[in-house]
């Protein structure tokens, strides 16, 4: 699990239960990297906040409403490796097109 702060909880889709949404300046922990190649958008699951059926269709949240610790990013990359068939290339080129931040998260 990768430790995430929710930078982004703006528009929420209308479709997502707000039981089920996410909350800016919140502590996440990011559990799966998704990559959806039609809707060009990755997407994760956390350990906090799941998306079910009364959210449909979403299933995942987008990654770029989260930042990670610069100690974080490499586990991050990892997770994406081994979540994925997208090559070191690919990765990075989704960080960068996603605006993927990191910050520091306090911890208690």
């Amino acid at each position: 699990m990768i430790p995430a702060v929710c930078i982004d909880s703006d528009n929420k889709p209308e479709e997502v239960d707000l039981s089920e949404w996410i909350n800016k300046g919140a502590n996440y922990h990011i559990t799966h990297i998704w990559f959806h190649p039609h809707q060009g958008v990755q997407g994760c699951s956390l350990k906090e906040v799941r998306l079910t059926e009364k959210s449909d269709p979403y299933r995942t949240f987008a990654l770029k409403r989260f930042a990670v610790t610069a100690e974080a990013m490499q586990k991050l990359v990892q997770m994406m490796r081994d979540c994925s068939e997208l090559n070191d290339f690919d990765i990075y080129k989704l960080i960068r097109e996603s605006e993927l931040e990191t910050v520091e998260i306090e911890t208690k």
